[in-house]
């Protein structure tokens, strides 16, 4: 576990080396100062449009970060022949995977929270209130979600020859689960058998990762939702990771290092 730390560690201090975060945290900062600067915040739906646009911005910004860290990862490993002296310490593969993954996953919640905290800083000063648990809610289930994306990335950075081939294809499902997966199971109903089980069976099978977008509580200041369907989400998310989490230690161990 100790080994897995140690490499989790490295990942993070190598994220907030590169310029990826701060690129793009300063535009959505930027975008977001200038929608907070129009006089438009005394009107409820423009305030609740312009809130949805800068989460939006959030989200493109967090996939973005999560996935390009990761599909990165195990490959630049390899390419800087890094990889022999990490597994000769002695380091398990397991052990790089898991470490490889949180020190993505770790750096992607970090980044949330300063996405997440400067956007309800803004969004605070100009309606007077603050949804405190909504937003935690937000964030929290928005992290698990990237849990998935992570593991997946991960997956794909031993499947894959190329960082961006893998980053491209992972955007690509990624974002078909998010505008489609909810709605695959409506498009079963209008095919025919064998049509109507195999989509069925992508249905079931696949992550629905759209059940973590919960901007609207943040966007129309609700309630938060019942904390033990978060807590479900939350497994739900976590058993999706695990998954493709054995998957990549499956494949890397049967995976010659050169």
């Amino acid at each position: 576990m100790n080994n897995a730390l140690a490499i989790a560690s490295v990942v993070v201090k190598e994220l907030y080396r590169r310029k990826d975060f701060y690129v793009l945290f300063v535009l959505t900062a930027l975008i977001t100062l200038l929608m907070g600067s129009l006089n438009f915040f005394n009107d409820d739906k423009i305030v609740r449009y312009l809130k949805e646009i800068c989460l939006l911005l959030i989200w493109i910004s967090a996939l973005t970060i999560a996935v390009g860290t990761t599909a990165r990862q195990i490959p630049a490993e390899r390419e800087n022949r890094t990889i022999f002296p990490l597994l000769a310490k002695p380091i398990s593969r397991g052990q790089l995977v898991a470490g490889k993954f949180l020190g993505c996953w770790l750096a992607c919640g970090l980044v949330l929270i300063v996405f997440y905290l400067f956007f309800g800083v803004i969004s605070a000063s100009r309606e007077h209130q603050w949804a405190a648990a909504s937003y935690f809610q937000a964030l929290w289930l928005h992290w698990w979600m990237l849990a998935v994306v992570v593991a997946m990335a991960l997956l794909g950075s031993v499947v894959f020859a190329a960082p961006s081939s893998n980053a491209t294809i992972c955007l690509v499902v990624i974002l078909g689960i998010l505008l489609m997966g909810r709605h695959l199971n409506q498009v079963a109903l209008q095919l025919a058998e064998p049509m109507n089980t195999v989509v069925y069976a992508i249905y079931f099978a696949l992550p629905h990762l759209e059940l973590f977008d919960v901007r609207d509580l943040v966007v129309h200041n609700w309630d938060p939702i019942n904390w033990l369907v978060c807590g479900g989400a939350t497994l739900y998310a976590a058993a999706y990771a695990v998954f493709f989490l054995f998957a990549t230690w499956l494949v890397f161990r049967r995976q010659p290092l050169a």
